[in-house]
């Protein structure tokens, strides 16, 4: 009985071995897809939304961002919080701040939201003319993305998380 025992603990340990996998040598993007919701395909708006961020950096000589997969499932899941609540907020920050430490391999991260600008352009302007958003769109930072949803009443939601990665 106690080599059979021994038997079933060496099978259990091989396949262990065998089977366990590691995630050291998957390439960020697979890393990602595995354990974020894939983000769903961008809007109109959001694409407008970024190009025109982009264009205001580089009119201040700054770098532009490039958009990232996983910041925008990141940002989608605060999005549809946001509608969901009827609330605007920066609720559970800290929680998406550590999935893109740990995603994205961030070393700072910042966010924007906003509600109930109808255009690109409304809500890239009131984060240009808000001295704390404005710090985010002109931020030390490589990549972004953004999220924006509508609730019910066709209002929009926005989350637009800016992150730097060496």
């Amino acid at each position: 009985m106690k080599s059979a025992k021994c038997l079933l603990a060496l099978v259990f340990c091989v396949m262990l071995t065998t089977f366990s996998c590691s995630t050291e040598d998957l390439p960020q993007d697979d890393l990602n897809a595995l354990t974020l919701p894939a983000p769903p395909p961008p809007k109109v708006i959001e694409v407008e939304i970024l190009e025109l961020i982009n264009e205001y950096r580089i009119s201040k000589d700054l770098s532009p961002l490039k958009n990232l997969d996983v910041i925008k499932s990141v940002a989608f899941t605060h999005t549809d919080y946001m509608v969901e609540k009827n609330e605007v907020s920066h609720h559970n920050f800290f929680q998406r701040k550590n999935s893109l430490v740990n995603y994205a391999k961030a070393t700072s991260v910042s966010e924007n939201v906003a509600y109930a600008y109808s255009t690109a352009q409304a809500v890239v302007n009131a984060w240009i003319n808000s001295d704390g958003h404005r710090v985010n769109i002109e931020g030390d930072f490589t990549d972004f993305d953004i999220s924006a949803e509508q609730n019910e009443d066709g209002k929009w939601y926005y989350t637009n998380i800016f992150i730097k990665r060496e």
